[in-house]
């Protein structure tokens, strides 16, 4: 066990050291040697010494200390660490301009847009080879991926939907009225579900429930190595696990959205009974103002959202990196990039809707 004594003399402070120096017998001692400064220590009493100890004596002399009878086996390993030199001290680092800030944040999106770039090209080869030979598809794989995020999706969408068509028709029922036109209520809702809510809503709830399940499918698999064992057996990643995903989040998402509307009209039509319109006035004003173009075009943008939402959540999950928190962070960043996708096609679609008169 090491021993400290301490004595002051003269304005002097002499240090004795005793006993073994060594990892755990010399932690208790750094508290009362930091503020030591300039003194004499006395070392004839250290019986062992490793590389804590040395450190412990190197301490002392870098401030100011003189060391006197250490034995010369720990005197040749503390005169390694040229006490006469003082301790290295990294300068600080320095501030960054604007100009090389630009060119770091050019750099990396360079970098990310030849990574989505290539993630592109490799997925048109993709669709190409099983274009050329349908063989080379996994249906099974389509199938199951379909009833995984697409029919089983299908409670939480009919509720949100449900919810959604019956607060829309109560919430505008009420100031209509005033002025006796509740009648159009029917109007409001149909028009709203089938061109925008419905497939907005669809999206968002398959952003958060498929798009995250895939990022994070393929996260760990890329952690776990199982995406280079693909490659080692002559499989490409993106034809076996990616392109069947995004067919059937494709192809499901516009039957999602399909189902949405409908039951969202029926959540609607039991709100506007309580209102005293006729079920059969309700459905005439729903079929009269909603045509089969509205109708296809929210069908359509359904499906282009149901794509980017496969899109994204497999290349989050194809470009995580390694390390336990990489599954979360692909996870966070499909579902974050998803929606954001969603909501700027989404408005494009209505700009180009205005533009072509619909």
């Amino acid at each position: 066990m090491a021993q400290l004594e301490i004595s002051t003399q003269s304005q002097s402070m002499t240090l004795q050291l005793s006993g073994r120096l060594d990892a755990q017998t010399v932690a208790p001692l750094w508290a009362k040697i930091r503020q030591a400064g300039a003194c004499e220590v006395d070392a004839s009493g250290v019986t062992y010494c490793d590389g804590a100890g040395v450190a412990l004596f190197y301490t002392l002399a870098q401030g100011g200390a003189t060391i006197h009878h250490l034995a010369p086996p720990f005197a040749e390993l503390l005169d390694v660490f040229q006490i006469e030199k003082p301790l290295f001290k990294a300068a600080p680092p320095s501030p960054i301009g604007w100009l090389t800030a630009l060119g770091k944040a050019t750099a990396e999106h360079k970098t990310a847009l030849r990574i989505a770039i290539t993630y592109l090209g490799e997925l048109s080869a993709a669709v190409h080879q099983v274009l050329l030979a349908p063989s080379k598809l996994r249906i099974r794989e389509v199938l199951a991926t379909a009833s995984k995020n697409g029919a089983d999706a299908l409670p939480i969408v009919a509720l949100i939907a449900a919810l959604l068509g019956m607060i829309l028709a109560f919430q505008s029922a009420i100031p209509m009225r005033q002025f006796g036109a509740e009648v159009f209520v029917a109007d409001l809702v149909g028009l709203s579900l089938v061109r925008e809510l419905a497939p907005l809503m669809m999206a968002i709830l398959l952003a958060g429930r498929t798009g995250a399940a895939f990022a994070a499918e393929l996260a760990s698999m890329k952690v776990n190595e199982e995406l280079n064992a693909l490659v080692t057996l002559g499989l490409n990643p993106v034809r076996y696990l990616v392109l069947p995903r995004i067919i059937a989040t494709t192809l499901m998402a516009p039957l999602l959205s399909a189902c949405a509307v409908l039951i969202g009209l029926v959540g609607a039509a039991i709100v506007m009974l309580s209102f005293n319109i006729p079920i059969q006035t309700y459905i005439t004003r729903v079929s009269t103002i909603v045509d089969l173009g509205d109708f296809t075009g929210g069908l359509f943008k359904a499906a282009v959202f149901g794509l980017e939402i496969a899109l994204i959540g497999c290349y989050r999950g194809l470009q995580a990196g390694n390390g336990a928190s990489a599954v979360g962070a692909a996870t966070t960043q499909a579902v974050v990039s998803s929606i954001v996708a969603i909501v700027v096609s989404d408005g494009l679609f209505a700009f180009v809707f205005y533009l072509a008169g619909w």
